[in-house]
């Protein structure tokens, strides 16, 4: 299977199967980590913003092109409608996050410092690593579709924070593949 195939096949198929992971996904947790990363497209500053929860599930991302309560609003929105309301928002001090929180009205207990969203961050690790394989995202919209998908992907097969052993790694491993199976209907026979 070629890298061409690959790249066809995400496209098509990504989004679908994104969305019939997050269908099945279990509840998240209600601490949320929000995070933003600036990305160039095209000489272009953008911004990829990301919610990630306490056990570093990916929530949501959305890709803006400003930095500004807005935007914010915009990504809270989307978290709400899907995840209900959280205990507890932890960012970086970025004034916007303040900001659309009042103005939601939502009263969130808002927690504003340098190293609480250490999770958030570190799930940027992969967005950073996929921009270099690619030499820099093409278009926003490639950028959106890859965040989102990924996202979902490695909720899937992401493993625990905190010890196992060997047995309870191979349940948690079979039980991703079987997840996997079911979202991407590769088991049509079953």
């Amino acid at each position: 299977m070629t890298y061409e195939t690959v790249r066809y096949r995400a496209a098509k198929f990504g989004q679908a199967i994104a969305k019939r992971i997050r269908s099945t996904a279990p509840v998240r947790g209600d601490k949320w980590q929000l995070e933003e990363m600036m990305v160039t497209i095209r000489g272009v500053k953008h911004w990829l913003w990301r919610a990630v929860d306490q056990h570093g599930a990916v929530l949501d991302v959305l890709v803006q092109r400003r930095r500004h309560a807005t935007a914010v609003k915009r990504l809270m929105r989307e978290l709400l409608k899907r995840h209900g309301r959280p205990r507890v928002m932890m960012t970086d001090k970025l004034r916007s996050y303040a900001a659309a929180n009042t103005a939601l009205g939502l009263g969130i207990e808002h927690r504003q410092h340098k190293g609480l969203n250490n999770r958030a961050e570190d799930s940027h690790q992969p967005t950073r690593v996929r921009e270099k394989v690619m030499r820099r995202f093409k278009s926003a919209r490639q950028l959106q579709r890859f965040a989102s998908v990924h996202g979902q992907v490695a909720n899937l097969c992401m493993g625990c924070r905190y010890h196992r052993d060997a047995q309870q790694k191979l349940v948690a491993r079979a039980q991703a593949m079987l997840a996997w199976e079911r979202a991407s209907c590769a088991r049509l026979a079953a």
